[in-house]
């Protein structure tokens, strides 16, 4: 967004003050927008070339020379990733063609030029993107890069949003309110803690580096050494998941290994420059996510020691049946065959249980979607309780409603108006000498304290809740 704006500068130098108030509104306008389209506008793409070059004699020829050069040639290689942000709602077919027929001929041809200026004239290296335009098209030159980059932008925004709801659902990253920005498709949608967060965080990087070429070296580094994991992720999914074995899969990447372990430690030297932030952001997010995962592994724990078992539940039941009352009670149940302690407190404090109980356990699996057919397992138990298994994949949209409308089949029928959601609400007390960490204890709790209701995320009518509360010391 910043080169496309600096682009001002060349116009005119006295336009340099503006450069960075536009890139900011620019920005705020991108992310305002976002509410009202989600994913579903953002299925556009840009990108720019990936030719590799400068690898043979001017390699061995130059070789401290050549590290440097391949560190600016980076930039001109990234770009195409925004290309297939979009893969998922779009397919393959139609990004490939936008890229075989369209974009790499217009890119080959717009370097080419830029590459004919430089020669013609050294002093143009400086930005040949916009000397290489004539007078009068560079202020709309200007405002075509703009546009272009708010285009790449959406498609990475896009791909934050359905990131971070995979990883929610994998349980990485506590749970936030999804809003749904389409009627037919499932994948577009719209987070707007995700939203306004990044949003922030890219201003601060707009105004701490001030120009692109600054940025130049955190963006680089950032991208190549996301270049480098993605081809050791796909070498593993290929050897694993798709079945070619270790040798078949090493042999396809480690040939764009090889390039794009030039790029990153080209990369490497710019780290002293601003390569160190996205090191350091990437630890940050890094260690916020594994301390949700550990944390959540560690409160499971702590609620499993004072789990008490559903069949011994149910046979004291038999012998001493409290009151029960009209209705159909629905309990949230991580685990299937414990009693939830929502059931448990309630049971504690208001000596009832309703005439059906419904006990609901949620299930994600590393699979993208679970088939409508496979949704629920439902299993009755004895004193008209049920068991209810919910199945969903990382890219399924949760909801319990729906889903428990599905037990008809079973025998099981829901009156929206006669039934009552209880769930469990934790209150986390961190203590010195844990399984984990102190300060990342406190790091979880404040996490775990700020994420979205159980409620929200399972699409649950908040007039039909009951929470029940309870503390719990990690």
């Amino acid at each position: 967004m910043l080169s496309a704006v600096e682009g001002l500068e060349i116009a005119t130098p006295a336009l340099k003050p503006f450069v960075i108030p536009v890139t900011l509104v620019v920005l705020f306008g991108l992310f305002y927008a976002a509410p009202g389209h989600g994913s579903g506008r953002y299925g556009f793409w840009a990108g720019h070339v990936g030719l590799v070059f400068c690898t043979g004699e001017f390699l061995l020829a130059n070789k401290a020379t050549s590290l440097m050069a391949m560190g600016h040639v980076v930039l001109a290689v990234t770009g195409a990733e925004a290309l297939y942000a979009d893969m998922g709602h779009f397919g393959r077919k139609p990004i490939s063609r936008a890229w075989f027929f369209f974009v790499l001929p217009a890119l080959v041809l717009n370097y080419f030029g830029q590459g004919a200026l430089i020669l013609g004239d050294p002093a143009t290296a400086v930005n040949p993107s916009f000397l290489s335009a004539p007078d009068w098209a560079l202020y709309p030159l200007v405002g075509l890069a703009t546009v272009a980059t708010v285009i790449a932008s959406q498609a990475v925004i896009s791909g934050a949003f359905s990131v971070t709801r995979q990883a929610m659902q994998l349980g990485f990253v506590p749970r936030m309110e999804v809003q749904h920005t389409s009627d037919k498709e499932a994948g577009q949608i719209y987070l707007p803690a995700v939203n306004w967060g990044l949003m922030v965080a890219v201003m601060i990087l707009v105004l701490g580096f001030k120009s692109s070429n600054n940025l130049a070296a955190a963006y680089g580094i950032a991208v190549t050494g996301d270049m480098v994991i993605t081809s050791i992720l796909a070498t593993v999914v290929v050897a694993r998941t798709w079945k070619w074995g270790w040798g078949r899969a090493i042999a396809l990447f480690s040939c764009f290994l090889v390039v794009e372990l030039i790029f990153l430690a080209a990369n490497i030297l710019k780290i002293p420059d601003g390569g160190w932030f996205p090191l350091i952001a990437g630890m940050v997010v890094f260690v916020l996510m594994t301390t949700w995962k550990r944390g959540r592994q560690l409160l499971a724990e702590r609620l499993k020691g004072e789990r008490l078992e559903l069949s011994l539940f149910l046979e004291s039941l038999a012998m001493s049946m409290p009151t029960r009352v009209a209705g159909t009670a629905v309990f949230l149940n991580a685990d299937p065959s414990g009693v939830p302690h929502a059931m448990l407190h309630n049971l504690m404090h208001n000596k009832v249980l309703h005439e059906r109980v419904v006990l609901v356990s949620v299930k994600f699996f590393d699979v993208p979607y679970v088939p409508e057919i496979d949704r629920v397992e439902v299993k009755p138990l004895r004193e008209n309780f049920w068991s209810v298994v919910v199945q969903y994949g990382f890219k399924d949209d949760p909801n319990i409603p729906a889903a428990l409308a599905l037990c008809a089949d079973a025998g099981v029928e829901f009156n929206p108006l006669d039934t009552s959601y209880f769930i469990g609400r934790e209150t986390l007390i961190p203590r010195l000498n844990s399984d984990m960490a102190f300060w990342r204890e406190k790091i979880f709790v404040a996490m775990f304290r700020n994420g979205g209701s159980a409620t929200a995320f399972f699409q649950i009518p908040s007039n039909r809740v009951v929470e029940l509360g309870t503390q719990v010391v990690l």
